[in-house]
């Protein structure tokens, strides 16, 4: 099974403006994940954000959510583009609000790599981390997200 990972940050402006409830506070694409990490797969990163090809150990933060049922259009389409969820594998998403009390320390079932070393600011996640970090101060913590799956 392939685990090229492919997913998209998304952002919910109206929550902030009109409360996440309001009609018009549905989420919006804000940037292809491509963009900011398009250097690889790092497995050991996958593997303690998302658990795919978790050999490591790690406690995933997001194993197999599935699709938002509340995903935007623009997010629908781009899954669409890969074959649609039969053709995805692993799909999960973390909010800014879960990343930013992730404790960076814990370590894998050996207890010799942590999160931060697999994942946090000084790998190739880190530019993914500024990006969602930015739009969370726009947007509110709650109010953006990393929506990933695998193929």
């Amino acid at each position: 099974m392939s685990t090229d990972v492919s997913g998209m940050i998304e952002c919910r402006p109206g929550a902030r403006l009109w409360g996440p409830d309001d009609e018009d506070s549905v989420w919006e694409i804000g940037l292809d994940l491509f963009l900011p990490l398009n250097r690889g797969n790092a497995y050991d990163g996958l593997a303690c954000l998302f658990g795919v090809r978790n050999s490591f150990g790690f406690r995933p933060l997001s194993e197999d959510r599935g699709f938002p049922d509340d995903a935007s259009d623009g997010l629908r389409g781009e899954l669409a583009g890969y074959g649609g969820p039969h053709n995805a594998h692993g799909t999960s998403w973390l909010t800014w609000a879960e990343l930013d009390t992730t404790d960076w320390q814990e370590t894998d079932a050996s207890g010799t790599r942590t999160r931060a070393s697999a994942a946090e600011i000084d790998t190739d996640w880190g530019r993914v981390w500024s990006v969602v970090r930015i739009l969370s101060e726009v947007h509110g913590t709650e109010n953006v997200r990393l929506v990933v799956w695998f193929h």
